[in-house]
């Protein structure tokens, strides 16, 4: 049996991510920490679990911690867990900068615990599929891409720069760019980014329009804009399109759905029917722990995708392209 516990629900993902920990066997949520009590102690009775009012007292009794706090303290509480003996996964981005990020994977590395990243968007069966097609060469050599990961616009400590690092660009970059680094296995060689507040009238970014360049000389662009109004069903809208010199591939990682119009509730609902995207991931973590691999997203695959972010936005400051190392 692996024991995990929920550091922090700051993150709506943590709410996802423990009620897959009790659909899977050989999993128990132990516990949940939340420094802010209230939330906590609400969480934990939504999953019949316990509060912990201490983070140490949590990481005593587990052996893996899900961390979903705001993205400024991912690196405090990986290194607490490190410390801890406890494996981790971190939701993404991993850090807002790559000093912590970096401070991160040498801190699990140095305890001989795990470091996963939640980048669920690989375990989507339609992303899936995909990888097998592209892997089979069935469109060729892929010469460009053009991907979307546009969705409402999540308010609270979101668009707080101390504890998001960052706006739109930042929360949905790195999706994307990982699903691209892991379908293709090239890495991003250059970004050129426009970024900007124009929608919500809030002081960080809320679109911007990216223009990659990958090994190979794949060229490739990116809408990652909080552009959806409020009534959006899904955090995102991840699609991609490859065109390859035999043919074009395109996927919309969400598009299994019904549509619902609600009268009830006044709005119009999408009923998911496809495989659960969150549950491959918190599925793969526990496999990982319980059999001593390494995990499948990588604290590597975390940093990545934030170089890749931070360059947008040093990017967008000088207003032209930034080399990646």
């Amino acid at each position: 049996m692996v024991k995990i516990g929920i550091v922090s629900l700051a993150h709506m993902h943590a709410f996802s991510y423990g009620a897959a920990l009790q659909k899977i066997p050989g999993a128990q949520l132990v516990g949940i920490f939340d420094p802010d009590q209230k939330r906590g102690a609400e969480g934990a009775k939504r999953f019949s679990s316990q509060f912990f009012p201490e983070a140490e007292a949590l990481l005593d009794q587990v052996d893996a911690v899900i961390i979903c706090s705001e993205n400024s303290r991912h690196r405090e509480y990986t290194e607490l867990a490190a410390a801890h003996g406890c494996h981790v996964l971190c939701e993404k981005p991993i850090a807002t900068n790559l000093e912590d990020a970096k401070a991160m994977i040498d801190a699990c590395a140095k305890a001989g615990v795990k470091l996963q990243i939640a980048f669920p968007v690989r375990f989507a069966e339609p992303v899936r599929a995909v990888k097998d097609l592209l892997d089979q060469g069935r469109i060729g050599e892929v010469v460009a891409i053009r991907g979307t990961n546009r969705g409402k616009m999540p308010g609270g400590w979101f668009i707080d720069r101390e504890l998001a690092g960052g706006g739109a660009v930042m929360d949905h970059t790195v999706h994307v760019v990982d699903a691209v680094r892991w379908l293709l296995g090239r890495e991003f060689i250059s970004v050129y980014a426009e970024v900007d507040s124009r929608i919500w009238g809030i002081p960080l970014d809320d679109c911007g329009m990216l223009s990659l360049e990958l090994e190979g000389g794949i060229i490739m662009t990116q809408d990652p804009s909080w552009s959806r109004p409020k009534s959006f069903p899904t955090w995102g809208d991840v699609t991609l399109e490859f065109v390859g010199t035999e043919g074009v591939i395109y996927l919309d990682a969400f598009a299994e759905n019904f549509l619902v119009y609600d009268d009830g509730q006044g709005q119009i609902l999408q009923e998911f029917y496809g495989g659960d995207m969150d549950y491959g991931l918190i599925k793969d973590f526990v496999a990982a722990v319980a059999e001593d691999r390494e995990p499948s997203i990588t604290g590597w695959d975390g940093l990545k995708a934030l170089e890749v972010t931070l360059a947008a936005y040093e990017s967008a400051r000088r207003g032209q392209p930034v080399r990646l190392s």
